[in-house]
């Protein structure tokens, strides 16, 4: 039978895609330590922490829940995330306004699904927002920011962009603490941008996927600035360990409600509800305990430590990167050894990123995956290759005072650090 019209265009849009980066270079690991070779995996941005223990017992304990439920989500679990951004990040979500998704990413997709405006997209950014978009046909604008500005958008270059056509739906992405590069913004900045997404009707989508993973500053949503506007995104993947139970929320303002609605309609044709004991067992997560708040205490503390130490170990090698604000990533730029790179026959980031794994063994992603020109010789490096587990029992052990040193890192992180020298030593051997 041959193909006509809507069906040919799906096609053209999907053929050829290439799977995630990140996906792709975790499955490229595993395939090479298979082979019986030394990695270390500093591309794959996963929680090395276990998911808290009571969290696993609630799963435990609704193991046998099998019920199909809601396609909002658990009216407990809906409540407990209204309850949770509503003490943590001083905004007053309702439970009515809470969707539940299989993971923060498959809402993102149903968002762009349901929404027919064009995708903002500061850039660095995470490697799935375009795609994305450019599966369903979205228009993708993104928007360059660079090293001296600390990779953050300019509420001035936002304002700019949308005066080319003041009557164009958008959507913009906010993510911060950031993937790629760990950096955030001041409350400030976040209240600039909130202006300008106000000033043009702007829906903002706020990625805080990571918001509790801030080093030392407490974590603060743009949606304290911009609350009739903006989506807050967050889940279980990052803050809570627990990427494979697949569980993601957004939080809308009621004026939005429209939006869930279409959403939840998707939703209802596509996945119909998201795993039951998961839901069940992410109430426990979300309404928090001290002891959760101990993990996380602890968890900040490790990734603080070694996200310094890393970020000034690369500098010592060269590369032009700021000690990153939360989650557990860093995007050095090269560029300051171009010309050293290029006597080795390394002009591109793919380039740098394939010879460093062959010689060194250190895995890593290149910039142009997160929307960066190859030849600008920017990378992600996420520094989570170590057990998160012994990590925090170590941490419990010695106290919740004072700053972690280079021994414990030695001891109990040792992959990243390992791999980070061998990086290191890689670039100065140049």
């Amino acid at each position: 039978m041959v193909e006509s019209g809507p069906a040919i265009h799906l096609n053209l849009k999907v053929r050829g895609l290439k799977p995630s980066a990140t996906v792709a270079i975790n499955e490229l690991s595993n395939e090479l330590i298979r082979q019986g070779k030394s990695v270390f995996k500093l591309g794959l941005g996963q929680s090395p922490f276990p998911v808290p223990e009571e969290v696993v017992n609630a799963l435990r304990q609704h193991a046998s829940c099998k019920d199909y439920l809601p396609v909002q989500g658990l009216a407990p679990l809906r409540e407990a995330v209204a309850g949770y951004h509503q003490r943590v990040d001083d905004v007053p979500v309702e439970a009515k306004n809470v969707l539940i998704g299989p993971g923060s990413k498959e809402l993102m997709f149903l968002l762009q699904v349901a929404h027919y405006g064009d995708l903002l997209v500061p850039a660095p950014c995470w490697v799935s927002y375009a795609p994305q978009a450019r599966i369903i046909g979205r228009q993708v604008r993104f928007i360059n920011t660079t090293y001296d500005q600390g990779w953050r958008l300019l509420p001035e270059r936002l304002d700019e962009l949308c005066q080319e056509d003041l009557s164009r739906p958008r959507v913009l992405i906010l993510n911060y603490p950031g993937n790629p590069d760990g950096s955030s913004y001041t409350d400030q900045e976040l209240e600039q941008i909130a202006n300008v997404a106000r000033k043009h009707k702007i829906i903002l989508l706020s990625d805080e996927i990571y918001g509790p993973l801030y080093h030392q500053t407490p974590h603060k949503s743009v949606a304290r600035h911009y609350p009739e506007g903006t989506i807050i995104s967050s889940g279980l993947s990052k803050w809570c360990g627990a990427g494979g139970w697949r569980l993601g929320t957004f939080a809308f303002p009621s004026s939005l409600n429209w939006l869930l609605k279409a959403m939840s309609s998707v939703a209802s044709e596509t996945y119909t509800s998201t795993s039951a004991p998961i839901q069940w067992a992410a109430i426990t997560a979300f309404k928090g305990s001290e002891a959760i708040e101990a993990y996380l205490q602890h968890a900040r503390r490790i990734l603080s430590a070694l996200g310094l130490w890393t970020a000034s170990s690369l500098r010592d090698a060269g590369a032009r990167l700021r000690d990153p604000a939360g989650a557990f990533y860093l995007f050095p730029d090269l560029s300051q050894l171009r010309e050293r790179l290029a006597a080795q026959g390394i002009f591109s980031d793919r380039e740098l990123c394939r010879r460093c794994l062959h010689d060194t063994g250190v895995a890593f992603l290149p910039g142009s995956e997160f929307g960066m020109e190859p030849e600008q010789l920017t990378v992600r490096i996420a520094y989570v290759d170590f057990d998160g587990a012994k990590a925090i029992a170590a941490s419990r052990e010695s106290g919740v005072d004072g700053v972690l040193d280079e021994a414990f890192l030695r001891n109990y992180c040792t992959p990243v650090m390992e791999g980070i020298d061998r990086l290191g030593d890689w670039l100065k051997a140049f």
